[in-house]
């Protein structure tokens, strides 16, 4: 079925407000699931003063502005998924909430209706194991910030059905993204593979190899990165990194992915990145 409607469950949050935002300038309504009204329309106007700065910058016009924002409809209960063609959940990495949510969605969404997580690093097989939808679960794995970011990747759980994968790279392309096709394996392609590098950063940080300023310039000059790991580290959250690498490293029992314990008193400290003003890096607000 063609999708022309999505709901974002958690559209509030970082991740989830990127989503919001992708689909709706690629043309498609929105429907910003929060827990109540009033955090969905806080969401909304938070969307709103990303487009808002877009036109200030001479990239999109304001008649576009007000076209994309009109494509997004706030909505405080889960029930409203309803009115969907494809769900994408993007809640904090928790599989029991995911799991609860992904039941609630099964009992809500018609029964075509594709469910997609966001999860970086948890099991879409599990997540498809709470629905009688197996089938139709499947993992979109959006990369920070979702709007600019180009890849998507496209997470098979063994039930997920080829009629599914289909449906969802169609999708991605879309909104214009592009797609790479991963197997349901911790952290799945991408995190499997940077993981180890950010994760060995902050360990090189709290060994004293270098200073964080050093340890991202030997990486973006020396290996032509973008972005330097602890930079990165403090764009995704230091909260949410520190969830992805527990779990990796509780899955796989790998100690490439054992978070330090630098990181975990960042963590404890709220010092969590660009969203709290300082991280590895200090931020102005």
């Amino acid at each position: 079925m063609p999708v022309n409607i999505v709901a974002v469950v958690g559209g509030g949050g970082t991740m989830g407000s990127g989503i919001v935002q992708a689909v709706s300038q690629a043309g498609l309504a929105v429907l910003l699931i929060e827990q109540d009204s009033a955090v969905a329309e806080k969401a909304k106007e938070k969307v709103g003063k990303v487009i808002q700065k877009l036109v200030e910058k001479g990239k999109i016009s304001k008649a576009d502005s007000e076209a994309i924002q009109e494509r997004i409809r706030p909505c405080g209960t889960l029930e409203e998924a309803a009115k969907a063609d494809l769900v994408i959940e993007a809640v904090y990495e928790n599989i029991n909430l995911k799991k609860e949510i992904f039941k609630r969605l099964d009992e809500i969404a018609g029964p075509e209706v594709i469910l997609a997580s966001n999860t970086s690093a948890l099991s879409i097989t599990e997540l498809g194991s709470a629905t009688s939808r197996p089938d139709k679960v499947i993992g979109l794995h959006f990369f920070n910030p979702a709007p600019v970011m180009k890849l998507v990747e496209v997470v098979m759980g063994l039930k997920t059905s080829e009629e599914t994968y289909r449906t969802a790279v169609e999708f991605c392309a879309r909104i214009g993204k592009e797609t790479v096709r991963a197997k349901d394996t911790p952290g799945f392609l991408v995190n499997w593979l940077q993981i180890p590098l950010l994760n060995g950063a902050v360990y090189a940080l709290e060994n004293g190899l270098a200073s964080a300023e050093d340890i991202d310039k030997a990486m973006v000059l020396g290996c032509n990165h973008p972005i330097g790991p602890l930079a990165l580290l403090d764009l995704i959250g230091l909260d949410n990194a520190l969830d992805v690498f527990t779990v990796m490293y509780e899955q796989t029992g790998d100690m490439r992915y054992r978070p330090c314990t630098l990181h975990k008193r960042m963590v404890q400290a709220g010092k969590l990145g660009r969203k709290t003003g300082e991280g590895f890096f200090i931020y102005k607000k």
